[in-house]
């Protein structure tokens, strides 16, 4: 036998084939590495998750060439990746579908499958830059969340009731914290504003009622990392 052929039960792989999997598996995976990073928003972006895309990738090609067609050893490894925990919480749901992209490009390299790899790789990238160029989904106004001090003795609960119902759609206290000493309250709200451009004449009103005391208002938090 050809020391240059890996003979196996599902057939057989050439240095070839092999390095043809490995290299455009490699090839794909950067390539959607690299649609991540100029698609990502947030602050939550890390090389080592990117380079994490690349490897799942080029390992799941990898795998599918050692399962082939055998059912007995997909079955075994199967248990022997059992063991593996993973502890890290995803940060961004959009990150999963890049988990599973990778994933699916692995296995259609894995498999042979090279044009379908090639093709669907391009598409579903394209896909994705489209809809966040042209920021496809969105709310017009993300929510926001509101932190305002007002004195212990006042009475909060309809305060601010007038300014909210001026310049938000939806308003709803999220939390009271007590602060220096209790002589402060710190009161938290998540609030829909009807329009980006009134904020600051929405902040100033707020600083009137609560005698221009510490106030934050936090903008866009449902697509920042805090």
């Amino acid at each position: 036998m050809d020391i240059f052929t890996f003979q196996d039960l599902t057939g057989e792989f050439s240095v070839l084939d092999i390095t043809l999997m490995m290299a455009l598996s490699f090839v794909l995976s950067a390539f959607i590495g690299w649609v991540y990073k100029i698609t990502h928003r947030g602050t939550s972006y890390t090389q080592s998750f990117v380079v994490t895309l690349v490897l799942n990738g080029m390992v799941v090609a990898l795998v599918m060439m050692v399962v082939g067609s055998n059912i007995a050893r997909a079955f075994s490894l199967v248990g022997a990746l059992s063991i593996i925990r993973f502890r890290n919480a995803v940060k961004e749901t959009r990150d999963v579908g890049f988990i599973f992209f990778t994933m699916a490009i692995g296995m259609a390299v894995g498999t042979r499958f090279y044009l379908l790899a090639l093709v669907a790789a391009l598409v579903i990238s394209l896909m994705v830059v489209i809809m966040m160029r042209f920021n496809w989904f969105a709310r017009e106004m993300a929510s926001q969340i509101l932190r305002i001090e007002v004195p212990n003795e006042s009475q909060f609960d309809a305060l601010f009731d007038k300014a909210f119902l001026k310049y938000t759609h939806s308003s709803e206290l999220i939390s009271v914290d007590s602060s220096q000493n209790g002589k402060m309250m710190e009161l938290t709200y998540s609030l829909g504003l009807k329009r980006a451009d009134k904020i600051q004449e929405f902040l100033e009103e707020l600083r009137k009622l609560n005698g221009n005391r510490k106030l934050t208002l936090i903008a866009g938090y449902n697509s920042t990392d805090l």
